[in-house]
């Protein structure tokens, strides 16, 4: 009895394999998308994801900014602030990649949650600088140039849901409802002067940067006769939300 039981399921599995690999073989399996909300932001980007099971798929995505303004920067520098930092622009680049479980429809299609990776790096144009230095009830205004480049790791979860919009199922529309991940970043970014530093100089200037105080992002200042240095380290927090348009195949 024993061995006839060990037999049935045997052939029991055998049929369940054999059926998903029907159904695999008869579905398209490939997705290439673009996240159209993103290109107000100058972020050009590409993900394709590949279905493995009717519950699971892995996308993988990049995205890329040209060089241009910093996007928001009001939100986090204030407009006296903001004035410090003349023809500032950055480019940026990322790298995702998450693996999707399904909750419906499955192969690509319904609600799903996401865990997933990013690796992203900003880099500056070189910028100038400046601060003004008191003395003896006299204010020289220093000019400074600058330039650097940071970057992260970090991981999250995004919730989504994706539809199939037309009848021949090629047309996708990815709905990104809420996302957010958290990591480790670095940076360093060096910041030069024409202008010999004294050791009071540079005191005021350290002080100048430090108290730019930019949100979620813990930095440290040294400086030295030919200006100073900033490093980055610390936390590195993004959130992630969209409307994908891609086709199916």
């Amino acid at each position: 009895m024993k061995k006839y039981f060990i037999i049935a399921a045997s052939l029991l599995v055998s049929g369940l394999h054999a059926q998903e690999n029907a159904d695999l073989s008869s579905e398209k399996l490939n997705i290439v998308k673009t996240n159209i909300t993103a290109y107000a932001f100058r972020n050009i980007n590409l993900s394709y994801e590949r279905a493995f099971t009717s519950w699971f798929s892995v996308n993988m995505g990049f995205g890329a900014m040209p060089e241009g303004k910093v996007p928001f920067i009001n939100s986090f520098l204030s407009d006296k602030d903001e004035q410090r930092f003349r023809n500032l622009e950055i480019k940026s680049f990322n790298f995702t990649i998450e693996p999707r479980f399904y909750l419906g429809a499955g192969y690509g299609k319904g609600f799903y949650i996401a865990p997933y990776y990013r690796y992203s790096k900003i880099t500056t144009n070189t910028f100038d600088f400046y601060y003004d230095y008191t003395f003896s009830g006299n204010t020289l205004r220093i000019p400074i140039k600058g330039t650097g480049n940071a970057n992260g790791n970090s991981g999250g979860v995004m919730v989504g849901v994706q539809f199939f919009l037309t009848s021949s199922r090629n047309l996708v529309l990815d709905l990104w409802l809420a996302g957010a991940h958290y990591g480790a970043g670095k940076g360093d970014f060096t910041m030069t002067s024409d202008v010999v530093l004294t050791p009071d100089m540079q005191a005021q200037l350290k002080k100048e940067i430090e108290d730019l105080d930019v949100p979620y992002v813990n930095y440290t200042v040294e400086t030295n006769s030919s200006g100073a240095r900033v490093m980055i380290d610390g936390p590195w927090i993004g959130f992630r939300s969209g409307l994908s348009l891609g086709y199916r195949f």
